[in-house]
C-alpha cells in the first residue's frame, strides 16, 4: 500500500483564515497579531484576559518510551483534539513547537501526521514565529554581556572559572559542546572553556515556558544563576544588569502562537523545551489560555510518560498549579513487538508472543501515571500492518491492569477514526475522578527527591552519585532552593539510562554525572548517564533529504 506524505496531506490542507480560527474560541481580531493569513500571536492582554476565566478539563497526552518503530504522540494529541471538536465538544490542543536541531536530524518536526495534522506544517517545522530565534538571542546576549563584565575589569569579582552559563543555537552540532573562548590576544577578551547547548535546553525556554506574564519573566530572568565569586557566592543575572534586555528581546515570543489542525479546529503552539533535557511541556501561558476558552484542552508531554509525564506532573503542574483530568498514553503494536525482541525490518509480520513480552514497557507506564491519582486510558496508534490478534493482545494486556485501551485510526481518518477515544476521555473528565497529586512534597530534600524519582517511575534500586553532587545539593538547599523540584535529564529510549535496555527493567542504577541550578525557572537539572545537552545529527541527517521540487515546493519535511 502506498499511502500520502505528511507533507503532502499538509500541502492540501483547506485552511480558513486564523480570524475565523480565533473566533472558535471568542478571540476578537483585534487581539490576534497575524502571522500571515494562517497563524497569529495572541495578545498579552487577551492572554490575562483568559487566565481569570472559568477552567476548562485538562488531558495530557503522553506516552511509552520511543522507538523507532514509532509511537505518534502529537498525531494523537491532535486526533484527540479533533475528535472531541466532531463529537460536539469545545476543545482546544495545546503542543510544543518545533525545534531545527531534531527537524534536521533525526526525530523530524512536531506538527502530527497523517490526517491529525497542525498546520501550516512546512512553517511550524521551520522558523515559524521566529519564537526560538528570540530565545536564542535572549539567551545568548546574557553571555556576551558576563564576558564583556569580565573584559571591562570585573567589578562584580566573578571567577572564571565557576561561569556556568554557555551559549545556544538551535541546532544539533556536536562540534560546539566543548570548545574555547576569546583567542586571538588582549582585545578578545580572556581565554577559557565552555561550550553550546542546544535553545530547547537553555534556561531561557524553561523560563518562558514557566513564566506567567513578562514580569514574572523578567524576575525569573534576573534569577538565573550565570556565575561563582571564589569564595562561591551566587552571581545572578540582575547583577549583570541583562534581564530588561532580555525581556524586551522576548517580549514577543511570551504571545502564544495559535494555528489549526486540518480539520480547522484551534491549536496553541508555543514553546518548546527537550523532555530528556528540559521538562518538556509546552508554555504555561498557552495552556491556561486554552483553558479559559475552551471546554476541553488537550496537550502533551514530551518522549515517553517517564520524562514528559513526571515532569508535566511534578514541575509544570505543581508550579501553575494545574489539575490534569485525564491521562492518555500512546502506544503501538510496532513498538510492542520491538519491545519484546523483534528487529525493525520484521515488524511487518503477525507476532502475538512479541506483543505479550513487550508489553511490560506499557504496564510500567499505566503504573506511574496511575500512581499521580490520574484516570489513564490508552491509545492504540494503529498501522496498517497491525493485525486483530495483536491488538487483542495489547487490551486483555491493559485490561488486566485495571484500565481500557482504546484503538485509534486518526492518521489515516481523522477525527472519525479516533472518536471512540474522544467520547471516553470525555466521560472521565467530566467524571471528575482525578486525585491529583505530585510524587513528592516540596520540604522533601533534593537528593532524596531524586531518589524518590529513580525508584518509583524508573524501579531503579540505588542512585549513583559521588560526594561532589551530593555536597552542592545541600550547598543548594543551604541557600534556599531546597523546595524545588527535579528535572531529571536522561536518555529518553528507557527507563534506565542505558538506551539499549527496552522493555520494563529493574534492579539497575542511576549513575548521576552532574547537576545544575536553573534557579530563573526554578528547578534542579539532574543529568543522568551520557545524555548531552548538545545533541549531534546522525550519519545520514534529514536535512540530505530537505528540498524546494521542480514546482518550488518543499520536500523531505516530516
Amino acid at each position: 500500500m502506498t499511502f500520502k506524505t505528511d507533507i503532502e496531506i499538509a500541502r492540501e490542507a483547506n485552511k480558513k483564515p486564523i480570524q475565523e480560527i480565533g473566533a472558535k474560541l471568542g478571540i476578537p481580531s483585534e487581539h490576534l497579531l497575524p502571522f500571515g493569513h494562517d497563524k497569529a500571536k495572541v495578545s498579552q492582554e487577551f492572554v490575562a484576559d483568559a487566565r481569570g476565566r472559568k477552567r476548562g478539563k485538562l488531558i495530557l497526552v503522553t506516552a511509552i518510551n520511543p522507538t523507532p518503530a514509532g509511537e505518534g504522540k502529537t498525531t494523537t494529541t491532535v486526533g484527540l483534539g479533533d475528535g472531541l471538536n466532531a463529537i460536539g465538544k469545545r476543545a482546544a490542543i495545546c503542543i510544543r513547537e518545533a525545534s531545527l536541531g531534531p527537524n534536521f536530524g533525526m526525530k523530524g518536526g512536531a506538527a502530527g501526521g497523517g490526517y491529525s495534522q497542525v498546520v501550516p506544517m512546512e512553517d511550524m517545522n521551520l522558523h515559524f514565529t521566529g519564537d526560538f530565534h528570540a530565545i536564542t538571542s535572549a539567551h545568548n546576549l546574557l553571555s556576551a554581556m558576563i564576558d564583556n563584565h569580565i573584559y571591562w575589569g570585573n567589578e562584580l569579582e566573578i571567577d572564571e572559572r565557576r561561569i556556568t552559563w554557555r551559549r545556544v543555537m538551535d541546532m544539533n552540532d556536536r562540534a560546539l559542546r566543548d570548545m574555547v573562548i576569546s583567542l586571538g590576544g588582549v582585545s578578545n577578551g580572556f581565554a577559557r572553556q565552555t561550550g553550546f547547548d542546544i535553545t530547547v535546553a537553555s534556561e531561557v525556554m524553561a523560563i518562558l515556558c514557566l513564566a506567567a506574564d513578562l514580569e514574572d519573566l523578567q524576575r525569573r530572568l534576573g534569577d538565573i544563576v550565570v556565575a561563582y565569586k571564589r569564595d562561591k557566592t551566587a552571581i545572578y543575572c540582575r547583577d549583570i544588569g541583562a534581564e530588561g534586555a532580555m525581556t524586551v528581546l522576548l517580549k514577543d515570543a511570551m504571545q502564544p502562537n495559535l494555528v489549526q489542525t486540518l480539520e480547522n479546529n484551534p491549536a496553541f503552539v508555543h514553546g518548546g523545551p527537550f523532555a530528556n533535557i528540559a521538562h518538556g511541556c509546552n508554555s504555561v501561558v498557552a495552556t491556561q489560555t486554552a483553558l479559559g476558552l475552551a471546554d476541553y484542552v488537550v496537550t502533551e508531554a514530551g518522549f515517553g510518560a517517564d520524562l514528559g509525564a513526571e515532569k508535566f506532573f511534578n514541575i509544570k503542574c505543581r508550579k501553575a498549579g494545574l489539575k490534569p483530568a485525564v491521562a492518555v498514553i500512546v502506544a503501538t503494536v510496532r513498538a510492542m513487538k520491538m519491545n519484546g525482541g523483534v528487529a525493525k525490518a520484521d515488524l511487518g509480520s503477525e507476532n502475538v508472543s512479541a506483543v505479550r513480552k513487550g508489553c511490560p514497557n506499557l504496564g510500567r507506564h499505566i503504573e506511574n501515571v496511575k500512581s499521580f491519582g490520574v484516570p489513564v486510558v490508552v491509545a492504540i496508534n494503529h498501522f496498517h500492518s497491525d493485525t486483530d490478534a495483536e491488538v487483542q493482545a495489547v487490551k486483555d494486556y491493559v485490561a488486566s491492569l485495571g484500565s481500557e485501551a482504546i484503538l485509534c485510526r486518526h492518521w489515516a481518518e481523522g477525527s472519525k477514526g479516533i472518536s471512540e477515544l474522544a467520547t471516553r476521555v470525555a466521560e472521565l473528565a467530566d467524571g471528575d475522578w482525578s486525585q491529583f497529586a505530585p510524587l513528592y512534597g516540596d520540604d522533601m530534600p533534593l537528593f532524596e527527591k531524586i531518589e524518590t524519582i529513580a525508584r518509583r517511575i524508573y524501579r531503579a534500586d540505588e542512585v549513583l552519585a559521588d560526594a561532589k553532587i551530593r555536597n552542592q545539593l545541600k550547598e543548594w538547599e543551604a541557600a534556599g532552593y531546597g523546595a524545588l523540584p527535579i528535572c531529571m535529564a536522561k536518555t529518553q529510549y528507557s527507563f534506565s539510562t542505558d538506551p539499549n535496555l527496552r522493555g520494563a527493567p529493574d534492579n539497575h542504577s542511576v549513575p548521576v554525572r552532574e547537576v545544575r541550578l536553573s534557579a530563573g525557572a526554578g528547578f534542579i537539572v539532574v543529568i543522568c548517564g551520557e545524555i548531552m545537552t548538545m545533541p549531534g545529527l546522525p550519519r545520514k541527517p534529514a536535512a540530505q533529504s530537505i528540498r524546494f521540487n521542480e514546482e518550488g515546493l518543499i520536500e523531505g519535511l516530516f
